[in-house]
């Protein structure tokens, strides 16, 4: 898996316009958090479409692009969550053990 940092608000800019070419994933991870670490170790060991920019945001570090995120996209914080951005819109947004390759894949 190829992470891109999410470390300022300014990226989701970058996102919302990268992602009318290309789908875009942000994995909102807590480095405290057994389950957040689980559903990264299944994302790094799966192989996502070349089609999609992964992006991590280390929530810990960067609470406010976190909250940002929720407002933009009309998502409920959780964490870990996952959320796939097409078109500017959060297609699909997954948290906990509901993190799974294959649905991201399916809805990407």
């Amino acid at each position: 898996m190829n992470w891109i940092p999410l470390q300022s608000q300014e990226q989701l800019d970058e996102i919302l316009r990268n992602s009318k070419e290309k789908t875009q994933l942000i994995f909102k991870h807590s480095t405290r958090c057994s389950i957040s670490l689980m559903a990264k170790d299944r994302l790094d060991r799966s192989t996502l479409s070349d089609n999609i920019s992964c992006y991590y945001l280390d929530l810990l570090a960067h609470r406010d692009i976190s909250n940002k995120i929720a407002d933009l996209f009309s998502v409920q914080h959780e964490s870990p969550q996952v959320l796939l951005i097409k078109n500017g819109t959060c297609i699909y947004d997954e948290s906990h053990s509901g993190i799974r390759p294959d649905d991201i894949m399916a809805n990407a």
